[in-house]
């Protein structure tokens, strides 16, 4: 049981597109999932997954206890899309609930994402949520080239050394042509449609050589996912 806490505080810096990304990866590997969106102004999946997903108010905490009870009952791998600057009712939930202890007791996997962009706010927050938690979870860090193009202050600050003292994964999520991504989402379409959607009748199409633009985008991006253990 593993619940994805996609996150990274921060506005604009792609965590709803590495949410999609996930999404669309365990689709294509057949592994069962739910999503909740706790985005409530804009829900992303709730746009483009639709049908696996649900929003969700973090400030509530019977809201978001349903998330955990979800992942006991159906054993499915369970993504939460988090919205710019909810680190904090997060926190509060996790504390006053003993989660990071429930979860270890029931077996129950917590990765907290950190999607970032190159900008110094992205690295100060990926600090503060390892000062939140710790060594009592799992992180995985992404560094999104959609968003930026040079992550070295990240390598050269003590915040890497924390990364792998912690066992941290790293991603490098390379960036779609702006322009595909930009029809992609005008469009509404799940990076499934994208690709394999060439038929005008059934919707707005992407060109031939954009498609596999898109095609080659998620199979570099999956190459990153399959270094994780989501099954």
């Amino acid at each position: 049981m593993q619940i994805h806490l996609i996150g990274g505080e921060k506005g604009g810096v792609g965590k709803s597109v590495i949410a999609r990304l996930l999404a669309q990866y365990l689709i294509d590997k057949n592994l069962p999932f739910r999503v909740f969106d706790a985005d409530l102004s804009h829900g992303a999946m709730m746009r483009y997954y639709t049908s696996y997903s649900e929003l969700v108010d973090i400030r509530k905490f019977d809201n978001i206890d349903q998330i955990v009870e979800k992942a006991l009952e159906s054993n499915e791998t369970i993504i939460l899309d988090l919205a710019a600057q909810t680190s904090r009712p997060l926190k509060q939930w996790v504390d006053e609930t003993g989660l990071l202890a429930l979860s270890e007791e029931i077996g129950l996997k917590l990765n907290f994402w950190h999607v970032m962009d190159d900008g110094a706010d992205s690295l100060k927050l990926l600090n503060d949520l390892i000062n939140d938690y710790e060594d009592k979870t799992n992180y995985i860090v992404v560094k999104n080239y959609g968003r930026g193009n040079d992550f070295s202050h990240l390598q050269e600050s003590g915040i890497a050394e924390r990364l792998n003292n912690l066992n941290a994964e790293m991603l490098d999520i390379p960036g779609l042509h702006p322009p595909a991504m930009r029809k992609i989402d005008h469009f509404n379409a799940s990076f499934w449609a994208a690709v394999n959607n060439s038929d005008p009748n059934m919707g707005p199409t992407l060109g031939l050589l954009e498609r596999q633009r898109v095609k080659v985008w998620l199979n570099k991006s999956y190459e990153q996912f399959d270094r994780l253990n989501l099954g």
